[in-house]
């Protein structure tokens, strides 16, 4: 029986996601929502039906899900807009937004978690203009005081120099305060105090700081830490230090590697070497690190030893923090890894995009989502083919929900296995049946 342990040290362990900017969080008021759920996931769906037949036209909306039944409200969040197409989302630490990202015009759009629609400028009844950025972005970090957020859009125009800015968002009054010029930027994450962010930008060794109490002075808020190899990720601890992830090779750099960073310094303070970084989790002293590296030398077979078709094969490296040793590898799908959750049975899900599918008739099955077991160490690779676009652990139960090839699945993390319909309904609904092509998913309460 699944038990609902709602407890702070669950939600703790599992706040780790790709677009937070660290901070503690509460949950918003139910008052007015208009679901009426009190625990919820919304899922980015651009082409949700609104009709049947071939008159039905489809609306950009975030579907609602109660995330303690695995039930599809009736209920929707409505973006407007002729460039609304939901798709990346950002949750605020504190849960009381969710930044949604249309790559169709460029725009983030603000909801707001209680009333589940579009937020309001502060002291206003007006909702927020949908924020238009420069270009396109895949990395959002949302201040733990939720007056800001922090886009890398790394093809920005820059007069006089390389394209690419940090943009940063007024959540209150709405516009963009500033666009910080780093080229290339791509990546973004936030300290927990809010008060620096960590830039990582394509094809560069260097980490940029942005101190955010210096952004609108005179004073230039950038600094700049040298000694990676192709850095795309990082962690923080605290405040002042970071886990920073070396992408090496698998992005044109040498040797990937996690590198301790503290802020102040010049160059990291230690970089441990690993097969391929691109993304990771922390979990007490354990930081899991998932990436791929190229075939050395090319044409090599990297996935020796397991029992696939493909011959791409990406890594899992298990480094214990206390010693910045790696105590264990595993062997899991390729592609570029960019999400990563685990679950409360200890559970790791980790996603990618642009990796070797694999569809064998009355055969092997393979995409982009590895799941691999913390306790007994082993992985398992579902059954389905596509990217994995967002994948997000439900605290107090044994669930996970992924979004992969447009569609959802919700895994049962005891069985590592496609949660199966019950014949009590009042546990859970199996799985839940949602038309459109939905790409991200949060959990916002």
């Amino acid at each position: 029986m699944k038990r609902l342990l709602l407890s702070l040290f669950v939600l703790i362990a599992a706040s780790v996601t790709i677009i937070s900017c660290g901070g503690s969080g509460n949950s918003s008021s139910t008052a007015h929502k208009p679901s009426g759920l009190t625990f919820r996931v919304f899922i980015s769906n651009p082409l949700f039906p609104t009709g049947a037949g071939a008159t039905g036209t489809s609306l950009p909306v975030l579907n609602i899900v109660d995330a303690l039944h695995d039930i599809l409200s009736t209920s929707v969040v409505a973006l407007t807009g002729a460039s609304a197409q939901p798709g990346l989302m950002a949750l605020s630490p504190n849960l009381k937004f969710t930044l949604v990202y249309s790559p169709t015009g460029n725009s983030v759009t603000v909801i707001d978690n209680s009333t589940e629609a579009v937020a309001t400028a502060s002291g206003s009844t007006s909702p927020l203009p949908p924020f238009a950025l420069a270009g396109a972005t895949e990395s959002i970090a949302v201040s733990p005081f939720t007056t800001s957020a922090y886009v890398a859009v790394p093809t920005a125009p820059v007069s006089g120099q390389d394209p690419g800015a940090v943009e940063v968002l007024n959540l209150q009054s709405g516009g963009i305060e500033a666009s910080i010029p780093v080229p290339g930027a791509h990546f973004v994450i936030c300290s927990p105090d809010g008060n620096h962010v960590l830039v990582f930008s394509d094809n560069s060794d260097t980490v940029t700081v942005i101190n955010t109490i210096q952004i609108g002075t005179a004073t230039d808020p950038r600094s700049y830490i040298t000694g990676f190899d192709r850095p795309v990720w990082g962690i923080f601890t605290n405040s002042a230090a970071a886990y920073v992830f070396n992408c090496g090779a698998q992005c044109g750099g040498k040797s990937a590697g996690v590198s301790v960073l503290n802020l102040g310094s010049s160059t990291p303070a230690s970089t441990t070497p690993v097969t391929a970084a691109t993304y990771g989790l922390l979990n007490g002293s354990t930081l899991y690190v998932a990436g791929t590296a190229p075939p050395n030398p090319p044409g090599t077979n990297t996935c020796v030893g397991t029992n696939t078709a493909a011959t791409t094969c990406g890594t899992l490296s298990v480094v214990d923090t206390s010693s910045m040793a790696i105590i264990r590898t595993a062997v899991i799908t390729d592609g570029y890894h960019d999400r990563m959750q685990i679950s409360q049975n200890g559970q790791l899900y980790v996603g990618s995009h642009s990796c070797t599918n694999i569809s064998i008739l009355g055969g092997e099955v393979r995409g982009c989502l590895s799941i691999y077991n913390t306790n007994s160490p082993s992985v398992v690779i579902p059954q389905n083919n596509g990217d994995v676009t967002g994948i997000q652990q439900i605290t107090g139960r044994d669930i996970v929900y992924v979004v992969q090839n447009g569609g959802l699945q919700i895994y049962d993390t005891d069985t590592d296995q496609l949660q199966a319909t019950p014949n009590d309904t009042q546990n859970n609904n199996g799985q839940v049946d949602i038309v459109g092509q939905l790409y991200d998913v949060k959990l916002v309460n």
